[in-house]
């Protein structure tokens, strides 16, 4: 399996939208645990979208466990993003099954998930900002790991 991104429970479908069509233009599988913030349909999804997400690869989960399990039985480690780690994701190496998780764009995730995490990351930031918004955070996260892993669509 290659390198992956989950989204925990996403608020906003403009940013899904976005990753799920960065995930189409970069050959990536997102997976999406439920439940969202909003309708996870087509009509919530498609203005950031746009035409991109017949072409994504996703798989939703119906809850956190459903996904946990599932990403046990691959054997696959899970990587978090968060606000609260001190290790840079830049710093960090990138592993093929590896799944970067993101949580929810406004409360992140809860402790237990938290605590479930193989590793956490973080994005270096200035002293004093809180968080950059969900689709910029994936893309950076999923560069550096695509670089190191080279795994850019040729």
């Amino acid at each position: 399996m290659r390198f992956s991104l989950a989204l925990y429970q996403p608020d906003i479908p403009q940013n899904t939208g976005t990753i799920l069509r960065m995930g189409a233009c970069l050959d990536l599988h997102i997976h999406i645990i439920e439940p969202c913030g909003f309708a996870l349909n087509d009509r919530t999804l498609r203005r950031a979208g746009m035409d991109y997400l017949d072409r994504s690869s996703f798989t939703k989960h119906l809850s956190w466990a459903h996904f946990n399990d599932w990403r046990t039985e691959q054997n696959s480690r899970l990587i978090l993003a968060t606000t609260k780690a001190d290790h840079s994701f830049i710093e960090f190496t990138y592993h093929e099954g590896d799944i970067v998780m993101f949580g929810r764009e406004s409360a992140g995730v809860p402790d237990a998930v938290h605590d479930s995490a193989d590793e956490r990351l973080t994005i270096p930031m200035k002293e004093g900002e809180r968080s950059l918004n969900l689709a910029i955070s994936t893309a950076m996260v999923a560069t550096e790991a695509m670089r190191q892993l080279k795994a850019f669509p040729k």
